[in-house]
């Protein structure tokens, strides 16, 4: 019996995001499920070394690569749309639900345990450590979506303007310690050239 499940993910290249927005570069789910997983790694492992926290990085990461899996059958729904009316987010929600469903089912069934709460769309019985990580996932998720911005803004796109003040509020609405360390020690970068970057080291 073969399972569709890896060349499905695979396939979240083809999502692109921002489909509502002028961009100078692409950014498709898969480069994005990347970035998230790189900084939920980095924003628990600013919670373990400087704020006391015992925080699985490895595991963030693990969620954070599968947190949006289920966009390969849904697609990505713009921001601006899916939060604007709560009945279309509700019927969303169903609907991821229902992705997610069909797609850890192409995972054979002695790895379901595995695969099942990475996926992270059904919280009703998940781990209180994978709870609290889901936590950090959506700052991170928050986190890439602010750093598009900030990037697209420093290519002179002022398409990006207003969504960069917008996410950077929501960021400092977590009120995460972790997320303020990010934007005030690493996020600069990002707003540098190659050749800025360079001269720094």
């Amino acid at each position: 019996m073969n399972y569709h499940f890896s060349a499905y993910l695979y396939r979240l290249q083809y999502i692109q995001r921002w489909s509502l927005m002028r961009s100078t570069a692409p950014d498709n789910v898969a480069q994005h499920s990347f970035h998230v997983a790189l900084l939920a790694h980095m924003l628990c492992s600013i919670g373990n070394v400087h704020f006391g926290r015992e925080l699985n990085a490895d595991r963030a990461s693990a969620m954070a690569l599968f947190h949006d899996a289920a966009e390969v059958f849904t697609g990505d729904i713009p921001t601006p749309v899916k939060h604007n009316n709560q009945r279309l987010l509700s019927n969303f929600r169903e609907m991821e639900a229902i992705a997610a469903e069909r797609l850890t089912a192409m995972i054979p069934a002695e790895l379901q345990s595995i695969y099942t709460p990475l996926m992270g769309t059904d919280n009703s019985h998940a781990e209180p450590t994978d709870i609290l990580l889901h936590t950090y996932v959506k700052a991170a998720d928050s986190l890439d979506a602010y750093l598009k911005c900030v990037w697209e803004v420093a290519a002179g796109n002022r398409e990006f303007a207003i969504a960069k003040a917008q996410t950077e509020a929501k960021l400092q609405g977590l009120l995460l310690p972790e997320v303020d360390y990010f934007l005030t020690h690493m996020a600069p970068s990002f707003e540098m050239s190659l050749d800025e970057l360079s001269a720094g080291n």
